[in-house]
C-alpha cells in the first residue's frame, strides 16, 4: 500500500474522532428560570460556538483527507 495514502487515511480517521469528541463537548444542559411565578423551570441546551466550529473544520479536513487517500490508493 502507498505510504502517503495510508497516512492520509489515518489522519482522516483521527480528524473524524476529534470531530465527534468536539461535537459532544460543545453542548451543555442548563436550567432556564420560569417566566412567571408558579411555572416550572425548563431545561435547554447551551452550545459553545468555538467547539462547533472546530467540529466542522475537523469534519471538512477528515472528508478531504479521506478523498485524497482513497484517490491515491485507486490510482495505484
Amino acid at each position: 500500500m502507498n505510504r502517503r495514502a495510508f497516512v492520509e487515511l489515518v489522519l482522516a480517521f483521527v480528524a473524524l474522532v476529534g470531530c465527534v469528541l468536539s461535537w459532544q463537548s460543545a453542548g451543555e444542559i442548563a436550567q432556564a428560570a420560569p417566566i412567571t411565578d408558579g411555572e416550572p423551570s425548563t431545561t435547554s441546551v447551551v452550545y459553545y460556538p468555538p467547539l462547533i466550529v472546530l467540529a466542522l473544520v475537523l469534519a471538512t479536513a477528515a472528508g478531504v483527507l479521506a478523498v485524497l487517500g482513497i484517490a491515491r490508493l485507486r490510482r495505484r
